[in-house]
């Protein structure tokens, strides 16, 4: 695994209005970008779930742009696409196809139904059992044009079906989509929701033991198609633990907790904690398109977490406080859960637009091991678009504003996204990041992160209560 370079997330449509204008953005002011995370291109990009309930996974979206533009902009750098393993649109032609054949259809085991759970019928108690990121029962009733009624697993919204990935149905749509994902030129493929793919009677059926057998499977698939594998996990850190060494990355989802609760207590022991047990071969984020997460931090069960439930109410607490309480409005509770699973604000509004305390989080990130990834709202040391979420409803539009091109280079040349940049040039060419990783507590609020690679290094000095750092590194060497 790469300890340099850095990579953006983003979505084509609200970042350069198409694939076209995200390739001159990557090409032109964010060339020190080594890769890209492109999030949901495919047919539609703009559904009801924001491009994660594909109607036609294996074709980019024609308002976005075609195959050929994802190849030239894969042609310069590494280039991270999504896999819905969990499920596809309920406008799918092939959901439709089975719903008016039946038996007879191509695609006929490929959907997941209460019956394929449940054969013998379901108890309320193993029901009630199962995990559901979203309010109420995972089940939708759909039926045929014959008036059969089906009543099909539906984990995240009404229109998007799952998948039954146990059957060779969908095993041969999987291959179809990461056929066309590796002749796209995308070189990770990120695994969405697979926590939620695996179905068991008798247990809350996320992130189970038959999960992490499905991941093996998966993971072996799309290396078959020479690909990485990302896995999107939010869970107790112990299930990052699990996973990393089935797959090539995972996502470091503890870390913004953790520095959410290091800036907002003063206090460094919990972060030191999880930077000396963390997995190395992670993508370390501080915001996504799905908001901030917390709950990765948190307890689970009889598991204690790297923070108490207390601890993580604080966080939302100071959240809601920084963002005039509409945090709290837009992040949603999941089914039998005290609390969201994150905060949908953007992360520079939950640090009440503090530059030096963006920048520090930020520094922390770039120098923990790991492939460092930026979210484009987050670059751009973007706000809470309040009004977007206004407009649709959705918690997570607040961090997901549409910018234009003249908005894009207005923020480019502000302070904070300057000073980030920077970062991402260091982090990109120091040597010292290919060198030995070392974490320190100077005292009770200020930790030091070291990397050495022969003459070269590369220091963090952090203090989170006083909320400033500093970095000390030898030359980047010029390249003649």
């Amino acid at each position: 695994m790469t300890t340099r370079g850095v990579s953006l997330l983003a979505y084509a449509d609200r970042f350069g209005g198409g694939m076209t204008g995200l390739r001159d953005l990557l090409d032109g002011p964010l060339a020190e970008f080594a890769g890209v995370h492109i999030l949901p291109f495919f047919v539609p990009f703009d559904g009801a779930d924001a491009g994660f309930d594909p109607i036609d996974h294996a074709t980019v979206d024609p308002r976005l742009g075609d195959w050929d533009d994802v190849r030239a902009i894969a042609a310069r750098r590494e280039v991270t696409a999504d896999l819905i393993v969990n499920h596809v649109s309920a406008s799918s032609g092939e959901f439709r196809d089975w719903l008016a054949d039946g038996e007879a259809s191509e695609h006929h085991g490929m959907f997941l139904t209460f019956d394929t759970v449940f054969p013998n019928g379901g108890t309320e108690r193993e029901i009630t059992a199962f995990y559901r990121p979203r309010p109420g029962l995972p089940f939708t009733s759909y039926q045929s044009p014959d008036g059969t009624r089906r009543l099909v697993w539906t984990t995240f919204m009404p229109s998007q079906v799952d998948l039954d990935v146990a059957h060779p149905a969908a095993h041969a749509y999987l291959r179809r989509v990461l056929a066309a994902l590796a002749d796209g030129g995308v070189t990770t493929v990120r695994l969405d929701a697979v926590g939620y793919a695996v179905k068991t009677p008798g247990s809350d059926s996320f992130m189970t033991e038959h999960t992490l057998g499905f991941v093996r499977e998966i993971t072996a698939m799309v290396r078959e198609y020479g690909m990485r594998v990302l896995v999107e996990v939010h869970a107790h850190y112990t299930q990052q633990q699990a996973i990393a060494p089935l797959v090539d990355l995972v996502y470091d989802f503890a870390l913004p907790p953790l520095l959410l609760h290091s800036l907002g207590t003063g206090t460094i022991d919990r972060l030191i904690r999880w930077l000396e047990i963390r997995p190395r071969n992670a993508v370390t984020v501080l915001d996504t398109h799905d908001g901030i997460g917390v709950i990765d931090a948190g307890p689970s069960g009889d598991r204690p977490g790297l923070l108490s439930t207390e601890e993580m109410a604080a966080i939302f607490d100071r959240a809601a406080a920084a963002t005039d309480g509409h945090s709290s409005i837009a992040s949603v509770i999941p089914a039998w859960a005290p609390m969201p699973h994150q905060i949908n604000a953007t992360f520079f509004s939950v640090l009440e637009a503090d530059a030096g305390s963006y920048l520090l989080a930020r520094a922390v990130q770039f120098f923990v091991p790991g492939e460092p990834q930026v979210y484009y709202v987050g670059l751009l040391a973007g706000l809470d678009d309040v009004e977007l979420f206004r407009r649709t409803g959705q918690g997570r539009d607040v961090n997901r504003h549409v910018y234009t091109r003249d908005e894009i280079d207005a923020a480019l040349a502000g302070e904070v996204p300057r000073a980030l940049l920077d970062l991402v040039r260091l982090r990109s060419a120091h040597p010292a990041f290919e060198g030995a990783f070392s974490v320190r507590a100077v005292s009770a609020t200020e930790l030091e992160l070291a990397w050495t690679a022969g003459e070269h290094h590369a220091v963090l000095h952090a203090d989170l209560a006083a909320r400033t750092h500093r970095i000390d590194a030898t030359p980047i060497p010029r390249v003649e």
